[in-house]
């Protein structure tokens, strides 16, 4: 059986719509796709890189339980992946916006990486792939 399947939106806890919106949309410049009341306290945001057929869905923790995984949704192992065609242009980004740089650029076999981490906590792998 051939199926044609796609990770389309990772669920990213946040503690603030818009302090997470201004963070990823003006720190690493991505889009934002949607943006829909729900009610009185739950927004639908997306937010993606330009081209990105993955979007990022900000979700707001609703409760003391799911406030306590802001930022450690992977239990301090990096979160998620962030391909570049540019790293320097995107790594000169990072430290102009000081977004704390938590492994220094290096060269692997799978291409050139280094580790950030976003206003929350969870850590991005930034990757130019070879």
């Amino acid at each position: 059986m051939n199926q044609k399947r796609k990770i389309a939106t990772v669920s990213l806890l946040v503690d603030d719509y818009d302090k997470a919106i201004a963070f990823y949309t003006n720190v690493l410049s991505f889009s934002l796709i949607e943006d829909t009341k729900m009610n009185d306290s739950k927004r639908w945001v997306l937010v993606a890189p330009q081209e990105s057929e993955c979007s990022i869905l900000l979700a707001k923790a609703s409760d003391e339980e799911q406030k306590k995984y802001i930022g450690r949704q992977t239990g301090g192992r990096v979160f998620l992946f962030l391909h570049t065609d540019n790293f320097e242009r995107d790594y000169k980004n990072l430290l102009e916006n000081k977004v704390n740089i938590i492994r220094q650029p290096s060269n692997e076999v799978y291409g050139r990486v280094l580790v950030f981490e976003d206003i929350y906590g969870n850590l991005w792998d930034l990757i130019e792939p070879k």
